[in-house]
């Protein structure tokens, strides 16, 4: 299914949880939610000044947050089409978003090199954690809400405990800035894809880099594990999607149909769909 989706690139594509509608966000500063089944559009929201680069869902799929380049984290109501919610963040641009799985909390990370926990009902920061260098361009909670890991300009990842505050570990590797970092199912392994156009997974109890995936020959912009922890997608500027099997380290296949780089991927949550978003203006959904 091919949804003509935005004015722009698309930045973001998010699966909800029951896995029957997809948010998409764009630099056309606009977010989309979509029907899965039908492929039509449901929601358009505006109020962004500039480019919106990622959106989620909440866990029960009524809310849907956003950030973007005018340095606000926004909440929008999917029943009423409605903006709830403005978070002002001064001038930095909020490269990524994400809710806490029991949707209590937001985490962000910023172009001031922080990380940012927000109340997601008040919007009060909670805490701010420092240690990256630069721009802080992903972000994610762990299934129990215990630990956030993020990625840097800067070229390294970093595990953070929560309730303290505190960096646990910083991974080294990537030889460029490190676009996506997500946990595994099981969350004994971090996944990374960076501009110097591998993937890399990382043993969380070691702290060190377990495996590295080469095959795209250009920037790898979005990586993601399946739901049975054993295969791996990823989407690059080579205009390819590529799943791989984690226990060999090879490429199992390629998806083709983008005519320009794929900024952004999602799996549904029973692993039977891809969708991703390109800067050819377009999401795809597969099969």
């Amino acid at each position: 299914m091919i949804l003509q989706a935005h004015d722009d690139t698309v930045s973001s594509v998010t699966f909800s949880a029951d896995g029957r509608k997809i948010v998409s966000a764009s630099y056309d500063h606009t977010i989309r939610i979509w029907d899965v089944a039908s492929g039509k559009q449901l929601q358009n929201f505006r109020g962004h000044t500039d480019q919106v680069f990622a959106t989620r869902f909440s866990p029960d799929t009524n809310t849907v947050v956003s950030c973007s380049g005018d340095g606000t984290i926004r909440l929008w109501d999917i029943n009423k089409g409605t903006e709830v919610m403005k978070f002002e963040r001064d001038s930095n641009k909020i490269w990524d978003v994400n809710f806490s799985p029991s949707g209590r909390y937001i985490v962000s990370g910023l172009q001031d090199n922080t990380i940012r926990i927000l109340d997601a009902h008040s919007g009060i920061e909670i805490k701010k954690l420092l240690g990256h260098s630069k721009d802080v361009l992903s972000t994610q909670f762990s299934s129990d809400s215990k630990l956030i890991v993020s990625s840097s300009n800067d070229k390294t990842i970093c595990l953070w405990d929560v309730e303290s505050g505190e960096r646990l570990k910083q991974f080294k590797g990537h030889s460029d800035r490190i676009i996506r970092v997500k946990f595994s199912p099981d969350c004994k392994f971090i996944v990374s894809c960076s501009l110097d156009n591998t993937i890399r997974i990382w043993n969380i109890e070691t702290g060190t880099e377990w495996k590295i995936l080469k095959g795209h020959v250009r920037h790898v912009n979005d990586v993601k594990y399946l739901p049975d922890g054993q295969t791996i997608v990823s989407c690059s500027s080579d205009n390819t999607i590529r799943l791989w099997s984690v226990e060999t380290e090879k490429e199992i296949q390629m998806l083709e149909g983008h005519h320009y780089a794929i900024r952004c991927i999602d799996v549904s949550p029973n692993g039977n769909t891809i969708v991703s978003g390109s800067a050819d203006r377009k999401i795809r959904v597969w099969r």
